[in-house]
Order: C-alpha cells, then structure tokens, then sequence
C-alpha cells in the first residue's frame, strides 16, 4: 500500500520541488497539493493522506492553526511543519499544536525525506536544534519562567486566532465573513473581543501582534549584495 502524502505550500514552484523530490520514493504518493491552510484541511477530510506537509506561513490560516485543527479532526494525522526558522517560540507552537516533525525550508531537500520515513516508521523528525532544546528541558511546559513566559497571558480562541489572522492579512470584516461563513456581525464582535483580550487599540496593533506571535509571517527581501570595488585605473607606464 503506498504511502499518501498531502502537502500545503501557497507557493507553487516550491510545492513542485517538493513534490519531485518525494515522489521520487518508491511506495510514496502525492495525493493533493494544498495552496493555504484551508483548503489542506478540507483535502485532508476527503484524502485522509497519512502524512501532511504545512507550511508554517500559508493565506487565510498559517501552518501552527492549520496543524492544530487537524490534530483536532483527527489525532491520527500526522502533520510536519516546514518553517524558514527555528526560533525557540516557532519550536514550542509546532509541539504544542501537535506537530510530528520539523523541518527547516532551508535544509528541506537533505531532510524532509528523512522527516517522511520517521513519521512512516511512527517516531517524530525535528532538527538537531529542536532536540537539543527538549533535552535541556526548555520545552517543557513546566518551565514557564526559563521561557520567560507571562503566566496569564490571555488565550485566544481557534476562531479568535482565524480572525486575527485574517484582519493582520488586510482583509475587512466583510470578506472574514465571507470567508469563515459568518455573518459581519459576528466577525465584529469576534474583532471587539480579540481587542479586548490583547488590550489592542488599532488594527496595526493587531498586526504586530500576529507577527510577534507567528499567526502571520513576513518574508524579508533579499539583502542586495555589495557591488566588487572598482578596479583602479590603469597605469601606462612611459
């Protein structure tokens, strides 16, 4: 029986590299190919794939949301995270929304298959970064002060998190109703409560807030590289 992979990644060039590098295993299958964390979740509960592939920074639900909804759907999907980084807060979310491996977007083509045949083998990828925090008990719940935690920081809701994202993407209270099939009165006071959880003030705030608390990503522009000295001018000698 072959192996059933779905993979989510909103940028199709990417989702084509990583789809010829996985279907290059023998008894491995691509069995639906996502562009945002919606439509994974719907193409899981059709494909039921027995691993999914998230990337961390999708459109209208990001990979930590989407990992944990489909946690939540189902304990048995196993889901590995695909991130541009390994911050110690990307790491604790990825764990704590159920995630069973971690993969690095920047060493995808060394580990990803390895990440694969883990979760096939029923054993959890993560890089030698993420090992080495659980060793040294970073990640451990009970260790909220070593992570420098606030003890009662307000918890958001699933649905709180989806509007939150989707007011940080620039989308109006029309079109989250439209997208989450709620009426815009509902998306306004889901709005009006997440502000008042957060001791937000402005719709920048919010956007800070996501992108503090990986619910949104931004991607840095490349850094432009120094131009070569100029060659001295040449010297003719007489």
């Amino acid at each position: 029986m072959k192996l059933r992979i779905l993979l989510a990644d909103d940028h199709e060039i990417v989702r084509r590299g990583l789809c010829a590098l996985l279907q290059k295993r023998e008894g491995w299958e691509i069995c639906g190919e996502a562009s945002d964390g919606r439509e994974a979740i719907e193409m899981a509960k059709q494909l039921k794939p027995d691993v999914v592939i998230v990337d961390i920074g999708m459109p209208y639900l990001n990979g930590l949301d989407t990992t944990r909804q489909l946690i939540e759907l189902d304990p048995a999907f196993k889901v590995i995270v695909l991130t541009i980084t390994d911050s110690d807060q990307v790491i604790r979310e990825a764990l704590d929304a159920g995630a069973r491996g971690f993969v690095l977007k920047s060493d995808a083509a060394r580990d990803l298959v390895s990440a694969v045949e883990a979760i096939q083998s029923k054993r959890m990828f993560f890089t030698p970064r993420v090992n080495d925090l659980v060793l040294q008990g970073f990640l451990d719940k009970g260790h909220a002060v070593a992570r420098n935690e606030a003890p009662n920081l307000p918890i958001l809701t699933a649905r709180e998190r989806e509007v939150t994202q989707l007011l940080a993407e620039g989308k109006s209270s029309k079109e989250v109703a439209t997208l989450l099939n709620l009426s815009t009165k509902t998306v306004e006071t889901h709005r009006s409560n997440i502000m008042r959880k957060l001791s937000l003030h402005s719709i920048r705030d919010l956007v800070v807030y996501a992108i503090k608390n990986n619910i949104i990503q931004i991607q840095m522009p490349p850094q432009p590289s120094t131009p070569p000295p100029a060659a001295a001018p040449a010297t003719t000698l007489v």
